[in-house]
């Protein structure tokens, strides 16, 4: 069997772990390491609790199989031994105790023993312990979690574990005496922690193997026992008399005659995985000034990680105690004094030793901190100490982190901040791409109507000339009294308006340079509104919020956006109304608002706005292109021009605003489009 520091009582099933964090919360010697998001049991720290087993919701801890092992044993040439735990009671609820001793005879078993002789060995070495040393102070030692746990996290005490072995071992040490040495002796109970104490060089070769009632419980139905078939059998002499109360909390000082006074304090006793911890560190310090410790991990034995009921605490308890009970009423005390007398003398001594497991402390606060403020604690009001991290306090956390136990995603209001800026920053990136989606789609569309628009504009052209020539020749000639006049205007007329579309249409396909030039916003606007017939019912306000309103742009073709923007917003205003132009800094960028109190645009025109001919105007008043040029010089200087408008009274005001936000500084080349 392997040395007990380098036996993995305990493993993670990896494709289990659900990294919840609850083993780590539970674990009191803090043996679990989260790396790469998963729970990993460092087998040099873990001292056997189980609690970790216990609270897996997953069932991703696994424990260490025995049962080859026994198996082994049992087919081997030596007589074979089963000594069973003083809480089978609790395990085998409504199972006749006898036929649970049948049933591991049938296993194969040559000897069934219970470990309450043991115990009660073990309580009357105490008795003499503390009878025959006045002075000294000790922590009982039948639980190997506890004195595991001392061993590895507070070494400075390990002279006070009490020299006494468990009753697993006195068992053992008792029926060698009676059988002989080459008696084979596999211990069953709820522990996990026997399985280290079993491997352990200080007690090597007392015990052979170490089962769990879980794994005692799957032999058995591998085997087909059954407690109806099993035949009834008592256990083999000698029996245990109030060593059966161990399992309890506080038995082994009832079973041991040794009462626990609340006046004096001299005998202590704890039990749990807050407890346990907290009692120890006290005993160290001084504060707990007890003769005598007695201290369970679990609370009781009735509680261990190897037990297959879910029964509550108090029905366990229950258990052993009627269990007790009934043997009592039949006990042979004659029988069992004479037993005690013949091992009065059989060494039940051990030693413990220091296997320091402490991981070296931040010395300085500065390294507690900057681990915090990586996790976006920065002051203590930062610190929740919610323990979803399975640590009771940010700072223990920190500390874990330090010492390469935790990691820092485990903190879970941080996971949840940079999941929140990561669904930010997604959500950011979305419209960004969008946003260029629209761009890329609306300068294909440009592009492929540019294309198109140069070469209608190039074959109408010529023959537009020759029939404007000659309309204007013709109407010049023509009498002013003649009935052709008025049909010789209507044809001047509309060539004049074919004249316009494409010219518009040469203006929107041709290749444009934008040359960038420091331009006052304010002049921009002047010259914007002076291009511009505003009617005696318009009102026109003007807002400049721009402290600095130099701004790096082309002039000319900008003035061309304005004019176009604010000509519509007129032309939506035929009642009149007021045409508002803002300008205002954005960071490093620039906004231009033009806003109307128009009859505004419908909203399922919104998305079709900037699209080449495209027009809301009466056919004849417009051509559908100022918008479309305008989009694609604002891209040219890098900007952007959006829109918003409301066309339904019922909704608000009605009305328009087109914002152009430019940057304030043009990049040290020329843009060709």
């Amino acid at each position: 069997m392997k040395h007990a520091q380098n036996l993995p009582l305990v493993t993670t099933v990896k494709e289990r772990c659900r990294v919840c964090y609850t083993c780590v919360r539970e674990c009191p010697a803090k043996a679990i390491r989260i790396a790469d998001g998963q729970a990993d049991v460092i087998p040099q720290r873990c001292i056997g609790c189980g609690n970790c087993v216990r609270v897996c919701s997953q069932r991703a801890k696994q424990v260490l199989d025995s049962t080859a092992d026994v198996r082994a044993i049992l087919k081997g040439p030596s007589r074979v031994a089963a000594i069973v735990a003083p809480s089978f009671p609790a395990e085998f609820a409504g199972v006749d105790p006898l036929r649970v001793v049948g049933m591991i005879r049938a296993l194969g078993f040559d000897l069934v023993n219970e470990v309450a002789f043991g115990a009660d060995l073990v309580a009357d070495r105490y008795r003499r312990l503390l009878q025959e040393n006045p002075d000294k102070r000790y922590i009982a030692t039948s639980c190997p979690a506890i004195f595991g746990y001392v061993e590895r996290y507070h070494p400075e005490v390990v002279a006070s574990l009490a020299p006494i072995v468990s009753p697993m071992i006195a068992t053992a040490r008792v029926l060698r005496r009676l059988h002989g040495p080459d008696l084979k002796v596999v211990f069953v109970g709820p522990c996990i922690a026997k399985k280290g104490e079993a491997a352990s060089v200080r007690v090597a070769h007392e015990v052979d193997a170490v089962l769990t009632f879980i794994e005692l419980q799957d032999m058995l139905r591998e085997a087909g026992l059954a407690a109806s078939k099993a035949e009834p059998s008592d256990f083999d002499p000698p029996l245990g008399g109030a060593g059966a109360l161990f399992p309890i909390s506080r038995g082994m000082l009832q079973a041991a005659g040794i009462s626990e006074d609340l006046m004096t304090g001299q005998v202590v006793a704890a039990d749990g995985r807050t407890n346990f911890v907290e009692a120890i560190a006290e005993f160290k310090s001084g504060d707990l000034d007890a003769r005598l410790l007695e201290v369970l991990c679990c609370n009781g034995c009735i509680m261990g990680a190897g037990t297959s009921s879910t029964d509550a605490l108090f029905r366990r308890r229950s258990r052993v105690s009627q269990y007790v009970r009934r043997r009592r009423e039949q006990f042979d005390m004659d029988a069992w004094r004479r037993a005690m007398d013949d091992m009065a003398d059989l060494d039940l001594g051990r030693v413990f030793a220091s296997n320091d497991q402490r991981m070296p402390a931040p010395l300085d606060d500065d390294d507690i901190r900057t681990i915090l403020a990586r996790m976006g604690k920065f002051t203590p009001q930062d610190e929740l100490n919610c323990g979803a991290c399975g640590y009771d306090t940010c700072r223990e956390h920190a500390i874990a982190i330090f010492k390469g136990l935790a990691e820092s995603e485990m903190c879970l209001p941080y996971t949840i901040e940079q999941l929140r800026r990561a669904v930010k920053d997604l959500a950011v990136s979305n419209d960004q791409l969008a946003s260029a989606q629209a761009a890329l789609i609306q300068s294909e569309k440009l592009a492929s109507m540019g294309q198109l628009a140069a070469g209608i504009a190039h074959e109408v052209n010529n023959p537009l000339g020759v029939v404007l020539m000659y309309a204007h020749l013709l109407l010049d000639e023509c009498p002013k009294d003649a009935r052709l006049r008025g049909d010789l205007a209507m044809v001047a007329e509309q060539a004049d308006r074919c004249k316009k579309i494409v010219s518009g249409l040469l203006h929107f396909a041709r290749q444009n340079k934008v040359v960038h030039e420091p331009t006052d916003t304010k002049e921009l606007v002047e010259a914007m509104l002076g291009g511009v017939a505003m009617p005696e019912n318009v009102k026109v306000v003007v807002d400049h919020q721009l402290a600095d309103p130099v701004v790096d742009l082309d002039r000319d073709q900008m003035v061309q956006v304005l004019t176009n923007l604010a000509s519509n917003a007129v032309a939506a205003m035929p009642e009149g109304g007021t045409l508002t132009v803002t300008t205002r800094a954005q960071g490093d960028r620039v906004q231009i608002e033009v806003t109307d109190t128009g009859v505004g645009i419908a909203k399922e025109n919104l998305e079709k706005i900037f699209e080449p001919f495209f027009t809301t105007k009466q056919i004849g008043e417009g051509t559908g292109l100022g918008l479309a040029v305008s989009y694609g010089i604002v891209k040219m200087h890098r900007g952007d021009i959006r829109v918003r408008s409301n066309a339904d009274p019922k909704a608000g005001p009605t009305g328009t605003t087109f914002t152009v936000t430019l940057p304030r500084r043009a990049e040290a080349r020329t843009v060709k489009v």
